[in-house]
């Protein structure tokens, strides 16, 4: 079960708008955390308000931040990826997984179906591997995962040896076709409750690298010699851009699932531009989605949105 959180200490900013069964969602008890993952220690340290925290724009850090959160709150030994990997931000991952949970429940007697039965497609697993261990840990859903990079499938297989509970729950598959994204992926007889998708945000190479510079001059962090801007999440090739951007990848998502409308009980994506929602939603009536639902989601200033849609209508959804 999520810690408790001592309701008179206010939420620090960075954790206000989570959802409300985010393990992540109260202060980081940074001494429970070095316990559990001590190489954590060395990246901790007193910020300006006297609090211990670690140094955000630091790739290294973060990636210990997160291997500390996964041996804590979900029991994952050895989680780790090479630097030039997205390392994503746990508390944000984990809510688009509980929001999708919540979305289960509505037809489900409010309940929110757990355990093996529930098997959901993580479309671009990524060398972390994040949303298939959050789910399983805090749902003990099924997952297959897969990736168009066999070494990103190879960094989240090695997670998934050093965890046999969770390699038993979960399967990677590689996708040979760089543009395909379901085609080839969900077999003829297989069923799926959910699709999830982080897409990647940019078009090209180019504009990755100058959202990167926008990102570290409003940090005050710009490299004055010129020198190329770091991201503290990283990320690698197809993990940041794709042709058309997030509004093309959705757009083609959304047009192949279509083709897998009776297979899969709602599909879904996370969308980062408000401007990719009225385009979205130009393509599912195109394709004659029955429905779909546009969540708003906030980590402190941060603000996305997980667009979700389905092929069946309510009946068919509550049976």
């Amino acid at each position: 079960m999520p810690s408790k959180s001592n309701a008179s200490v206010p939420l620090p900013a960075s954790k206000q708008g989570l959802h409300p069964r985010n393990r992540q969602r109260g202060r980081y008890d940074f001494a429970q955390l070095i316990g559990c993952s001590p190489d954590l220690a060395r990246f901790v340290a007193r910020n300006a308000y006297g609090d211990d925290s670690i140094d955000f724009a630091d790739p290294a850090a973060v990636r210990a931040l997160n291997r500390a959160l996964l041996k804590l709150n979900y029991g994952i030994a050895g989680w780790d990826l090479p630097p030039q990997y997205l390392c994503p931000p746990i508390p944000g991952r984990a809510d688009y997984l509980h929001y999708l949970a919540d979305l289960l429940a509505e037809r489900h007697a409010g309940e929110i179906p757990t355990g093996g039965a529930v098997r959901v497609l993580d479309v671009g697993v990524g060398a972390n591997c994040i949303y298939p261990l959050i789910g399983h840990g805090e749902y003990g859903w099924q997952f297959v995962g897969f990736d168009i990079d066999r070494d990103a499938l190879a960094c989240a297989q090695a997670t998934l040896d050093t965890n046999p509970t969770f390699a038993d729950a979960i399967e990677l598959r590689f996708q040979p076709t760089a543009r395909a994204i379901f085609r080839g992926m969900i077999g003829e007889r297989e069923r799926f409750h959910l699709t999830l998708c982080n897409p990647p945000f940019h078009a090209s190479l180019a504009e990755a690298r100058a959202g990167s510079e926008r990102k570290w001059r409003n940090l005050g962090k710009a490299d004055p010699a010129g020198a190329a801007p770091r991201l503290n999440f990283g990320g690698h090739g197809a993990e940041l851009h794709c042709p058309g951007g997030e509004e093309g990848f959705i757009r083609r998502m959304i047009a192949e699932s279509a083709d897998y409308s009776e297979q899969c009980l709602w599909f879904s994506s996370l969308v980062s531009k408000a401007t990719t929602i009225p385009v979205a939603q130009r393509a599912l009536r195109a394709v004659g989605a029955r429905e779909h639902r546009v969540i708003e989601m906030a980590q402190g200033q941060k603000r996305s949105r997980i667009l979700a849609w389905t092929y069946f209508d309510e009946d068919e959804r509550r049976a």
